[in-house]
């Protein structure tokens, strides 16, 4: 039985690799095709209104530009696999080396911002769901639906308001690395972090109760109470298990949200991260800053889904049937 649960482990893994690296393969070819479509050249970034044709052309064929597509495509990529993202047209400094004290503090804030909506998404959905056609059901339902409408960048501006201007708790603006300490490294994460979760907290309430509320009513669960099981664990070790399914599958999609979400909510707070640089890079026309950032947007997208569904394929069963 138990080598049959591994194999069944192992070919849900393969089949989710499967499917997973011909997006990466895809997502890293449209995007070094989106830059070689944009007709950006070096010599805009670095000559402005100076350039010529000549000295553009000379530029163009310094930076390899000149050579065919699939083989700018071929080096691109194979550098790509050694973790070098190319050089930026803008400072002539390595794209990895701009990109990686930046991701450190996007991944900061929507990594907290994710465990702030997991935690208190599946509280509030499975107390909905316990609890459910009650006042405290339809109370959270009303909560989760106002926060949802709710843009981040209005959800920060009031946060400074209140906990920065008003009261003083926090800082308004800026980022220390957590090397100087849990506390403050919170302190300075919390507020961007609360104004990225709204969201994923509400769908992740509400994915939860509409997922228990329909495990409850499946004949497992009503073959659990007549074998004499207590409702409660009956609830917790049954429908939560396979309940959750729906708001752990939703995770995969909220995580680029909260990727995206980091552009406006790092100005608000004044964060250097992974958003402001790509917004910067674009309006300077900096092609490989832009494709870095895609490249990386695409790996953490894509890893962050295979280990969803690792964990589907795990914990909930409802999500192996069929393998």
């Amino acid at each position: 039985m138990a080598a049959l649960r591994t194999k069944r482990f192992l070919y849900g893994i393969g089949r989710v690799a499967g499917v997973f690296l011909p997006v990466f393969l895809l997502g890293t070819f449209l995007t070094f095709l989106l830059g070689h479509l944009s007709g950006l050249s070096p010599a805009y970034v670095q000559l402005g209104e100076s350039a010529t044709p000549d000295l553009a052309a000379q530029l163009e064929s310094e930076w390899g530009l000149d050579r065919p597509f699939l083989v700018q495509y071929a080096d691109w990529f194979g550098s790509l696999l050694t973790g070098d993202l190319g050089t930026s047209w803008y400072n002539n400094q390595g794209v990895s080396d701009l990109l990686w004290g930046r991701a450190i503090v996007s991944m900061s804030a929507a990594g907290l911002a994710l465990l702030i909506g997991v935690v208190f998404g599946f509280l509030l959905g499975a107390l909905a769901a316990a609890l459910q056609r009650t006042w405290v059901d339809r109370g959270i339902t009303a909560f989760t639906t106002m926060i949802s409408t709710m843009p981040p960048f209005v959800v920060g501006i009031g946060l400074v308001a209140i906990f920065a201007v008003g009261l003083g708790w926090l800082p308004a603006a800026g980022y220390v690395p957590l090397s100087a300490g849990l506390g403050p490294w919170l302190s300075y994460l919390i507020l961007p972090a609360l104004a990225l979760s709204f969201d994923t907290i509400a769908d992740v309430a509400r994915q939860l109760r509409t997922g228990l509320v329909s495990s409850q009513r499946q004949n497992y669960a009503t073959g659990a109470l007549v074998r004499g099981l207590s409702p409660r664990r009956t609830f917790f070790v049954h429908v939560l298990r396979n309940g959750a399914s729906p708001s752990i599958a939703i995770l995969g999609m909220k995580f680029p949200n909260l990727l995206g979400g980091a552009v406006v909510t790092e100005a608000i707070f004044g964060l250097a991260g992974y958003g402001l640089f790509a917004s910067e890079s674009a309006l300077r026309g900096d092609v490989p800053a832009v494709q870095g950032v895609l490249v990386v947007a695409v790996v953490l997208v894509v890893v962050f889904n295979v280990l969803v569904n690792i964990i589907l394929n795990r914990l909930v069963p409802a999500s192996q049937r069929g393998v």
